[in-house]
């Protein structure tokens, strides 16, 4: 870790964003190879990205006990069988109900809420989710410098 401090300011924060964009890059490189991945191994993957939200909510002081509850009741209720785990940890953190019927091509899609409408949707949830996702992303930066501390020091 010492050759990290010994960089300048700007070449710490050039590393440290390359790491968190390698990152995401890896994690989104699992989509291209997903229909040959095991289910269980997708599975497993949900579930950490919907464990990390959690833990942002936490420190974000958003409703961490309701975005457990609802992970835990909602994260299946999609057609993809993945695709609901972050958004139902998301409806939980801001305590408001997502998805629900849509119109595809003027045709009505039947599809199930997700989350409990303990409160209506606001403008300022926007900011509110943009708060959970710089949470998530700090959490990630943080394990990858973590990662780069213990393998290079």
């Amino acid at each position: 870790m010492q050759w990290f401090a010994s960089l300048e300011a700007w070449q710490q924060a050039l590393l440290a964003s390359l790491m968190m964009y390698a990152m995401t890059a890896l994690g989104a490189s699992f989509v291209f190879f997903s229909k040959k991945l095991n289910g269980t191994f997708i599975t497993l993957l949900t579930g950490v990205a919907a464990g990390i939200m959690i833990a942002a909510s936490f420190f974000l002081r958003l409703d961490w006990k309701n975005a457990v509850k609802i992970y835990r009741r909602d994260r299946y209720s999609h057609a993809s069988p993945n695709s609901a785990h972050t958004e139902a940890v998301c409806a939980g953190a801001l305590s408001v109900q997502l998805a629900g019927d849509a119109y595809y091509f003027g045709k009505l899609c039947r599809k199930p809420f997700i989350g409990d409408a303990l409160r209506c949707i606001e403008i300022e949830d926007i900011k509110l989710a943009n708060r959970l996702l710089y949470g998530v992303s700090f959490i990630i930066w943080a394990l990858g410098v973590l990662i780069i501390a213990l393998f290079f020091s």
